[in-house]
């Protein structure tokens, strides 16, 4: 990482508060050249707090931009922050009504040239695709990382219609954490405790929202871009990792602007890394010049000057070589490909069919198992020839980390154990090396049991020693077999096909490897168990992995990034917090047959900021789970708080210093018709409790 201190344009940073027509008053932060010529300006538009959260990261990216010439923002959406008001969910008609303002209103500032882009990095990629869609005129590009289109089926709510219990529940729980925080009196003044018992009075868990709608309605199409990609008439440059769980938005974007349904180009990334920015250096690498690439997006379509963006092929992919099984990855082997249009003429469809292991006479590269045949399921039902599907209630809890960071434990270990609950098919071992790029897909004919139920599959590397390392996996509820948008119970003991497509990659498996499919009817906590315990039949003769296989031997233009570069870091000095604990454990009651995992998000521990504020956070989520579907329950703590000592910068008569802090408790269960939901909020100013509130819900599981 190379930090740059001799950029074009000396500047100079100013805070902002941005009006909005009801009165409510945005915190913005401005990095801007000195020189006084109006320049573009880029946004980036967040509900994490500019004056601390998100800061050292802030400083990464805003003054690098600045010094090329470009007024670079950070603002803070209403109700977070130092911004006024209260926030009501994520991307809400409010919010996005409101960032057209805020485009609208830096393209006429005197230091402005009239030209906007925006970008941001999940919530801040997510809004900026949904604000590209309402079309201000100002805005003219966007740089949308580790974002999603499709809010129901891509993001931390639901998979292939199934709840997902492990995000689901904890991004509910820290944006509960979150929106208790309060405002920071050195920025917003004496007044800081009555706003924030007003956003106090206002929050409401996200997560009653989320579990009303549970098939794709109204309230999920709201926000997502995909519904109509051609209302986007700014350039999209997306950019995903294969280690985030919204790399498939990337591939869809640039189909749809090689197809030419969006109204301007797109060119989408897609690297090795984790849910972050790509310039971080964060695991897994390589990283890349991040930075220096989106300038040359911004130069193109800001300031019009030629900078080759169009020249870049619509698809830059990572492919990584086969791995053994590690939770971490400093650097992963691989190579970049640049495909010529996406769908990719380089990529083929293969069907690989599902077989008995005693069958001599099936194709080569078909896909087989030695698991025995059944003629009936669970209840007596008859089903033809057919392999069992029954997996223990706790297969899932070496899944991994639904949103990797970087962090030590963040990806799944060896999977061997999760295949030995699963029914598995094995390729012979390769003669030549394998290579996938793109979103496979499976079909089965199934027969299950219960009216409601879960499929999932994974495809897996098996090395000649016999780990298995995932390459990618996929979800699908029963019950949205006909489409997201409704739910449809399965009659006990009936058959029908089932397609469903499992997540992108870009994987190279190697010669004397084998590629593995696991099928299990569970994957906790990734997605909430179905009721009923169903038991699955896989018919023999009808199955296949449809396999997305890249030509490793065509031909592609080099695709070469600079070395990654930013702006000199804030010095926030990071403490050790509290004693540390492990980031993920399993921990097996073997007399109760009941599991718990225990995850240590680390988002941050103590830091303190050259201004002298403390900020402490600390989170614990546990899953909990026994012999059956309904045993399923999660509970997620947080605590936060904010300390400035007396001498800190504080509103004049604030003498005493400033502590305040925040706990809050978040937890989910159910039985077979409902989900149980129960969150506390306890707030302080120093020792006294300003604040307390506790919610309890009983929602119908109508999908779920």
């Amino acid at each position: 990482m190379r930090h740059v201190t001799d950029l074009p344009y000396e500047t100079t940073v100013e805070d902002h508060w941005i009006p909005l027509a009801d009165g409510t008053r945005l915190a913005a932060r401005v990095w801007r050249p000195v020189d006084p010529a109006p320049v573009p300006a880029i946004l980036e538009y967040l509900p994490y707090r500019l004056s601390d959260w998100t800061a050292p990261r802030d400083a990464q990216r805003h003054p690098y931009y600045a010094g090329h010439g470009y007024a670079s923002v950070r603002v803070d959406i209403r109700g977070s922050g130092n911004s006024d008001g209260y926030q009501d969910d994520e991307y809400s008609p409010t919010e996005l009504a409101d960032g057209v303002t805020v485009v609208e209103w830096l393209a006429a500032q005197d230091w402005c040239d009239g030209a906007v882009g925006m970008f941001g990095i999940s919530w801040g990629g997510f809004n900026s695709l949904q604000i590209a869609a309402l079309a201000p005129e100002p805005l003219k590009a966007i740089v949308t990382v580790c974002s999603t289109d499709d809010r129901y089926d891509n993001d931390v709510h639901f998979t292939g219609g199934s709840v997902l219990a492990v995000d689901m529940h904890a991004w509910a729980a820290t944006m509960l954490a979150f929106c208790s925080r309060p405002p920071d009196p050195a920025h917003v003044g004496e007044g800081w405790r009555e706003q924030w018992l007003d956003r106090l009075e206002h929050t409401e868990p996200f997560v009653h929202t989320w579990l009303d709608h549970q098939t794709r309605d109204d309230y999920w199409r709201h926000g997502s871009v995909i519904e109509d990609y051609s209302a986007i008439s700014a350039a999209v440059l997306a950019v995903g990792g294969w280690n985030d769980p919204y790399r498939d938005t990337v591939l869809r974007l640039a189909a749809a602007g090689d197809e030419g349904t969006l109204r301007a180009p797109v060119r989408g990334l897609l690297g090795p890394w984790s849910h972050q920015y790509p310039d971080r250096g964060l695991p897994p690498g390589p990283a890349i010049g991040f930075l220096q690439e989106t300038l040359r997006w911004w130069d193109h379509w800001l300031k019009g000057t030629d900078r080759g963006v169009l020249d870049d092929p619509p698809l830059r992919a990572w492919i990584s070589e086969s791995v053994p099984p590690a939770t971490v990855y400093d650097e992963l082997p691989g190579r970049w490909v640049g495909e010529p249009s996406w769908p990719s003429p380089h990529v083929f469809a293969r069907d690989l069919p599902l077989v008995a292991d005693r069958s001599d006479d099936q194709p080569e590269d078909a896909l087989r198992t030695t698991a025995p045949t059944v003629e009936a399921l669970a209840g007596g039902h008859p089903v033809p020839t057919s392999w069992l599907v029954d997996s223990p209630s706790h297969t899932g809890v070496d899944a991994g980390r639904f949103f990797p960071f970087g962090n030590d434990a963040d990806l799944p270990p060896d999977q061997r154990e999760e295949d030995g609950r699963s029914l598995c098919f094995d390729s012979a071992p390769l003669t030549a090396p394998l290579e996938i790029l793109g979103r496979a897909r499976v079909r089965l004919r199934l027969t299950c049991s219960a009216a409601k139920g879960q499929v999932v599959a994974r495809l897996c590397d098996v090395g000649p020693d016999g780990s298995s390392t995932l390459v990618t996996r996929g979800v699908l509820n029963l019950s949205a077999r006909h489409g997201r948008d409704r739910a449809v119970a399965w009659t006990p003991g009936a058959t029908e096909e089932v397609s469903f497509e499992l997540t992108g990659t870009g994987y190279a498996l190697a010669p004397g490897h084998r590629l593995r499919l696991a099928v299990s009817s569970a994957y906790w906590p990734w997605v909430w168990p179905q009721p009923g315990d169903a038991v699955l039949a896989v018919a023999v003769g009808d199955g296949a992995v449809e396999l997305p296989v890249h030509d490793r031997a065509s031909s592609h233009p080099p695709v070469v990034f600079e070395e990654p570069e930013q702006a000199p870091p804030l010095g926030v000095v990071f403490g050790e917090g509290a004693e540390p604990r492990p980031e993920r454990r399993v921990v097996r009651d073997v007399a109760e047959g009941r599991w718990l995992l225990e995850v240590d998000p680390r988002y941050g521990g103590t830091r303190t900021y050259p201004d002298g504020l403390e900020f402490t956070e600390d989170a614990l989520e546990r899953y909990w789970i026994g012999r059956d579907a309904t045993s399923a329950r999660t509970r997620s703590d947080w605590t936060v708080r904010l300390r400035r000592a007396p001498g800190d910068p504080l509103p004049e008569g604030m003498t005493g210093g400033w502590d305040a802090s925040i706990r809050t408790r978040s937890e989910i269960s159910c039985d077979a018709d409902s989900f149980f939901t129960e969150n506390e909020v306890v707030a302080r100013d120093g020792d006294e409790v300003v604040f307390e509130r506790r919610w309890t819900r009983t929602i119908p599981r109508t999908a779920g």
